[in-house]
């Protein structure tokens, strides 16, 4: 099998190969990371069809935008895996590539007759990443698995939002986003171990809910050995006070951690409140902590009295750690969204070209790039077919026929 005639010869990732062969947002992004970053990614869609995503708003001119992100850097191929003949391919396909990313629910693959001893006969050195809403193992493993699901499941919006409101969901697909970068993650992991220890692939089990479950830290323990069940507090933390977000007078919002005793020092000495340092009450985070409704209280009543440009310009000369919540239009203003190049205009073959999220992390080195935005189904059948695989025209032609690409 020849080598990509790709241009992403460039990054970390130059001369990693891998197949996405997953649909909507947990697998595919995934891959989209490891493509900013140079890997080699095939992208496989049913014929005719197409990944989900391509149908979900906001759209322009009937195609999606969100396409356009998560689809972006990748070689654009059909494949129908259900089908023989397209069984057949996708596993002289996994001959030359290091890894496999799928997010169908745990036992599609295996009906298919792609189970990872299947693929591990034709390479022994791929990576074959699994992720599903509960993981391939345990009593729901069966269970269809959406990232709202995930995020209930995971605890976080028992903790999320005000105490009086129900829990708070976030407004985007987070355990879709968090679970790909555990996959991209585990992916470069066993790739490692492979290059550098047991010369073999392996298989992994990535869920929706466990990625996010590690990031709540401390509260398995504290439930384990102090019985706390933490609860909704809106913005605060029962281990930091200051910290909230608090209306300006010119109806702006500005966030504020000042947990630290100098942190806090700052602050209210910004405030024209030196009195508080001395407040019994307020002498450290943890006395701050037990009496912070009392403190949130005096800290919303200043900032309500100030103008949101006047309180950062002050913070800003004397140290104080805060920040304007920003909506989406303050972010393309910003002058330091900019001079990071956080977002980037992209060659888009619809539109001309489209702005979109830039390439994180930066690396000084091999820095990842985006080199194209989405583009349409099939994209780049011919090269796959025909150059990778090397199929003869006939051949191409008769799977286009039969609806197997």
């Amino acid at each position: 099998m020849e080598a990509l005639t790709t241009d992403s010869s460039v990054g970390p990732l130059a001369g990693l190969r891998v197949i996405d062969a997953g649909n909507m947002i947990a697998g595919p992004l995934g891959a989209t990371q490891m493509a900013d970053f140079g890997a080699d990614v095939i992208k496989l869609e049913l014929p005719g069809v197409g990944d989900s995503i391509r149908h979900w708003a906001p759209l322009k001119n009937g195609l999606s935008l969100w396409w356009k992100v998560i689809g972006r850097n990748k070689r654009l191929a059909t494949l129908t895996l259900s089908h023989p003949r397209g069984r057949e391919l996708f596993l002289r396909l996994v001959r030359d590539v290091d890894v496999v990313i799928e997010n169908f629910r745990p036992g599609t693959f295996e009906r298919w007759g792609l189970d990872y001893a299947t693929l591990a006969a034709e390479n022994p050195k791929l990576v074959l990443v699994r992720v599903s809403g509960f993981g391939q193992t345990g009593p729901y493993a069966g269970r269809g698995g959406y990232g709202t699901i995930a995020e209930a499941f995971s605890g976080i919006p028992s903790f999320t939002g005000a105490p009086d409101r129900p829990p708070t969901l976030p407004g985007f697909p987070m355990a879709d986003s968090v679970a790909a970068t555990f996959a991209a993650m585990s992916a470069m992991f066993a790739v490692y171990n492979r290059d550098h220890g047991t010369g073999c692939g392996q298989e992994i089990d990535v869920s929706l809910y466990e990625p996010l479950f590690r990031l709540v830290e401390s509260q398995v323990i504290g439930f384990d050995q102090l019985g706390i069940v933490k609860e909704r507090i809106g913005n605060r933390l029962a281990e930091d006070s200051p910290r909230n977000t608090y209306l300006t007078k010119d109806g702006r919002w500005i966030g504020v951690s000042a947990s630290s005793q100098r942190t806090f020092e700052r602050l209210v000495q910004a405030m024209g409140k030196p009195e508080l340092v001395d407040d019994p009450r307020f002498v450290n985070n943890a006395t701050r902590c037990e009496y912070d409704t009392a403190l949130d209280a005096i800290l919303a009543s200043w900032f309500s009295e100030n103008h949101s440009g006047d309180i950062m310009a002050l913070f800003e000369r004397v140290g104080v750690v805060a920040g304007p919540v920003y909506d989406i239009k303050d972010i393309f203003d910003d002058p330091h969204y900019q001079a990071r190049q956080n977002i980037v205009s992209v060659p888009d073959e619809d539109f001309g070209s489209v702005r979109m999220q830039g390439v994180t992390p930066r690396f000084a080195g091999t820095p990842g790039r985006v080199r194209h935005a989405g583009r349409g189904i099939g994209a780049d059948n011919r090269e796959v077919y025909r150059d990778v695989l090397g199929l003869s025209e006939s051949e191409f032609r008769s799977l286009g026929a039969n609806g197997i690409i």
